[in-house]
């Protein structure tokens, strides 16, 4: 489903956006907290600089409010639409998610964020290849 050369794949497996052949992120673990966020500097395939500009990653928290939302609403659309909680339990169920979630709503939104701003190149894909 997911097919190299395109931005959702960039974004759902946090690979370059320019040659889609390796991980933006030291680690595959999104779950240690000392490695959530930690970036290789530069693609070693195809030399991509990630961080384009000082605080360049700023703008992925506007992202990451609408990525906590889409989250939110699904919890609340599940927890009270679906299994029929009461709206307490429905909250909770929210702020559990969101807290559940939180690295992975981080990732994807500096994965949408880069993408706004680099694009997939198939010449330098198969470049190096």
């Amino acid at each position: 489903m997911l097919k190299k050369g395109t931005k959702l794949y960039s974004i759902l497996t946090g690979s370059c956006p320019k040659c889609h052949s390796e991980s933006m992120y030291k680690s595959k673990n999104l779950y240690d907290p000392s490695m959530t966020l930690k970036m290789n500097e530069t693609c070693s395939h195809c030399g991509t600089k990630y961080k384009i500009e000082p605080s360049f990653f700023y703008g992925a928290m506007y992202i990451s409010y609408g990525v906590g939302i889409a989250f939110s609403v699904a919890a609340f659309v599940i927890s009270y639409v679906f299994l029929k909680t009461s709206l307490k339990i429905s909250f909770i169920a929210i702020i559990a998610t969101l807290v559940f979630f939180m690295p992975v709503i981080m990732r994807v939104s500096r994965n949408i964020w880069v993408n706004f701003f680099l694009k997939y190149d198939p010449k330098i894909s198969k470049k190096q290849a």
